[in-house]
């Protein structure tokens, strides 16, 4: 199985999307993940740059609404924008958490029935304010929709359960055999993400993570799979801890997320 590595257009400050994207692939990347443009032209200099730069795309999306009738009608005006781009996968954040799973599923119905006429395949995000928010709201929805694909970010239900999640090993276990798709961030008991992954002080966290996505690699491995995606996630200010006042960060946010990936590909081959 071949691991292929991807940066987030979250945090990037280059002065257009071409530079961008150049620094991505000079940057040892296999691609890139983010939001597809809503313009038109702007999709087609996306598309056409990703072609020159010999980049893969990860589409990613976020659905919006004031109720779970106006999530799926974003997701799908989302999605059929992100088809024209032809992109590997949807990266998708669904739904809500103060969803209740009926609520949710709603949502998550629409995107299979998209999947099942487009062929585009769709990860669901495990992520905070989502309907993946917590363990207990993603294992429902996998015991309602056991075939639904997710994207491991485990960095947001070490934040949402305060822990490293050892007290719910089964459950996270049974998440790992439905990620197809997974963002390499640390995060901690109190946060989504540590300061700095180099730093000692977060041995144990980096290396729960790593033992997390080492059984995401070999589960898919032994499901056959011929390629993985890895998106070194570490975020900009808002995520990034910053000095009082200054706002200045604590660490350069990429070098961090380039650590990140030639860290994966030593220890996950």
């Amino acid at each position: 199985m071949r691991i292929e590595y991807f940066r987030a257009m979250w945090g990037m400050e280059q002065p257009s999307l071409e530079a961008n994207l150049t620094m991505i692939k000079e940057g040892g990347f296999d691609g890139v993940e983010m939001g597809v443009p809503a313009d038109n032209a702007e999709r087609r200099e996306l598309r056409s740059l990703l072609d020159e730069l010999s980049l893969d795309l990860i589409a990613q999306q976020w659905t919006i609404g004031a109720s779970p009738e106006e999530h799926a009608r974003s997701f799908e005006e989302q999605y059929r924008r992100g088809e024209e781009c032809s992109p590997l996968f949807i990266n998708s954040h669904t739904g809500k958490d103060y969803y209740s799973t009926e609520e949710n599923l709603t949502v998550f119905r629409k995107v299979q029935e998209l999947e099942e006429k487009t062929g585009l395949q769709v990860m669901h995000e495990i992520h905070r304010g989502r309907a993946t928010f917590s363990v207990m709201a993603t294992m429902a929805l996998i015991e309602a929709m056991p075939d639904i694909k997710l994207t491991a970010d485990f960095s947001h239900w070490c934040c949402v359960h305060e822990s490293l999640l050892k007290d719910q090993a089964a459950s996270v276990e049974r998440a790992i055999k439905r990620s197809f798709h997974l963002h390499a961030r640390v995060g901690y008991a109190e946060g989504p993400q540590v300061t700095d992954p180099r730093a000692p002080e977060w041995r144990e966290e980096v290396e729960t993570h790593i033992g997390w996505w080492k059984k995401i690699a070999a589960h898919q491995q032994k499901e056959g799979r011929k390629v993985l995606t890895i998106c070194p996630e570490f975020g900009p200010p808002g995520y990034q801890v910053t000095l009082p006042y200054t706002r200045q960060p604590l660490v350069n946010l990429w070098e961090v997320n380039c650590y990140m990936k030639d860290l994966l590909k030593e220890r996950l081959g």
